[in-house]
C-alpha cells in the first residue's frame, strides 16, 4: 500500500466542459434510473471525517456495474458515425433498433476484464447486433458466463488484459465495430465517447446532493484501471465549482499503471501480467486518450492490496452496500488516505462503488454471506 502526491498535477488545468447529451440519451434506454447516493455515518466515524457518501452502482440498467453508461453512449456515437450523421428522431430502443438495422448486419467487439464486455454485449442485444468479447486468461467463470448470457461469443486470450485489447483491435473491419474503453494510435473517438458516457453519474450526484442539501464532496475516490472513469471524474471535479475537491486514484499494488506512469512522467506499460482480485482494475497501460486529464487532474495516487480490498468489501457490506472487489477499492483507498493523515475532520468523502458482486462465489467467501 502506498499514498503519494501526483507529481504531474497541474493547478492550471482545463478539463473541458461536462457533456450533457449522454444523460438525455441514457434516459431513453429501458431501465434507466439514477443509482443511490448513500450516506453512512459509520464510515464517516471510522475515517474521522464529517460525511461519507457512497455512489452505489449495485445495479445499472439491470447489470451489476456502471459500465453500461460508457458502453451504450460510445456504441450510439460509433453507429452514428457509421451512419454518416445523427439518426432520425427516436424515442424508444425499438425505434433506435430499427434505424440501426438499416445499416445492415454488424457486430460489436471488445476486450474486457468483465463488466465493460458485458455492457457492450447487452447493448448489442438491445440493438439486434452481434457481439464478440475477448477476456484475459485469468477471468473467472462467473464473469465469462455473465457475458455469454447476453448472447455474446466469448473467447479467452492466452495473455492478460493488454494482450486481449491488442487481439480485438485486429478484429475491426467494415462489419465489426470495436468498442474499447482504452485507446491506441488511430483509435481515440470511441474511448473518448466512453469517458463522456460516464458523465451521467455525476449529473445524478449533483441532483442528489441538491435534493438533500448535503455538502458537495471535498474528496472523491475512484477505482482506476486504464483511467477512463478517472478522466470523467476529473472532467466533473475540475470545473470551477469544484476546483478545491481532491481527487484520489486507487489502483491495485500490482496493477498501478497510472501511478507508475505519473512517476515516470509519461505513459508506460507495466511488465508482465496483472493478477489482482480487483479484476476490473487489472490493466497494465493507461489509456492515452484519458491520460491528459488523469495525469494533470488527479491529486493523490493510492495503491491497495487484495487484502485491503477484501476488508473494504466487508466494511461496505456492514453498512448495506454490496460491492465487488473493484468497487470496494474506493473505500480501501480512503482508509489508506486516512492512515496517512490526509483526511480532515470537515471533509465530505465521496466513494465511487463501481460494481456489486460480479463474482458471487468470491463475494460469499470474502464477506461471509451471499450478496443481496
Amino acid at each position: 500500500m502506498s499514498v503519494v502526491r501526483n507529481p504531474m498535477r497541474r493547478a492550471e488545468f482545463d478539463p473541458g466542459m461536462v457533456p450533457t447529451a449522454p444523460r438525455a440519451f441514457h434516459r431513453k434506454l429501458p431501465g434507466y434510473a439514477p443509482t443511490p447516493l448513500r450516506v453512512t455515518d459509520v464510515l464517516a466515524a471510522e475515517l474521522g471525517v464529517a460525511d461519507v457518501l457512497v455512489k452505489d452502482e449495485y445495479e445499472r440498467f439491470g447489470l451489476p456495474a456502471f459500465k453500461m453508461l460508457g458502453a451504450s453512449w460510445a456504441t450510439y456515437r460509433a453507429l452514428e458515425a457509421l451512419h454518416g450523421g445523427p439518426f432520425e428522431d427516436w424515442d424508444t430502443i425499438e425505434d433506435l433498433r430499427e434505424r440501426v438495422g438499416e445499416l445492415g448486419p454488424l457486430t460489436l467487439a471488445t476486450a474486457t476484464d468483465g463488466n465493460h464486455g458485458r455492457a457492450v454485449a447487452r447493448m448489442a442485444a438491445l440493438l439486434g447486433l452481434g457481439a464478440r468479447v475477448r477476456v484475459p486468461n485469468i477471468t473467472v467463470a462467473a464473469r465469462i458466463d455473465a457475458i455469454a448470457s447476453e448472447g455474446a461469443e466469448v473467447t479467452i486470450s492466452s495473455g492478460g488484459y493488454d494482450d486481449a485489447v491488442a487481439e480485438v483491435a485486429a478484429w475491426a473491419d467494415e462489419r465489426t465495430l470495436v468498442i474499447s474503453d482504452t485507446s491506441w494510435e488511430g483509435y481515440e473517438d470511441v474511448p473518448a465517447w466512453i469517458i463522456d458516457g460516464y458523465s451521467t453519474i455525476f449529473a445524478e450526484v449533483d441532483e442528489q446532493l441538491a435534493a438533500t442539501g448535503a455538502q458537495p464532496p471535498t474528496v472523491v475516490l475512484v477505482p482506476v484501471g486504464v483511467g477512463a472513469f478517472a478522466a470523467a471524474v476529473v472532467t466533473r471535479f475540475r470545473q470551477p465549482d469544484a476546483a478545491s475537491t481532491r481527487i484520489v486514484a486507487v489502483e491495485p499494488v500490482d496493477a498501478a499503471c497510472v501511478m507508475a506512469s505519473a512517476q515516470a512522467g509519461e505513459v508506460i506499460t507495466l511488465e508482465g501480467e496483472q493478477h489482482s482480485i480487483m479484476a476490473g482494475l487489472n490493466c497494465g497501460t493507461p489509456s492515452p486518450v484519458a491520460w491528459p486529464r488523469v495525469s494533470a487532474g488527479i491529486d493523490w495516487l493510492v495503491t491497495v492490496t487484495d487484502d485491503d480490498a477484501r476488508d473494504a468489501m466487508r466494511g461496505l457490506a456492514g453498512v448495506g452496500v454490496v460491492a465487488g472487489e473493484s468497487g470496494a477499492a474506493s473505500l480501501a483507498g480512503a482508509r489508506a488516505l486516512a492512515a496517512a493523515g490526509e483526511l480532515r475532520t470537515h471533509d465530505c468523502v465521496l466513494l465511487l462503488s463501481t460494481e456489486s458482486a460480479t463474482d458471487p462465489v468470491s463475494y460469499e467467501q470474502i464477506v461471509g454471506h451471499r450478496a443481496g
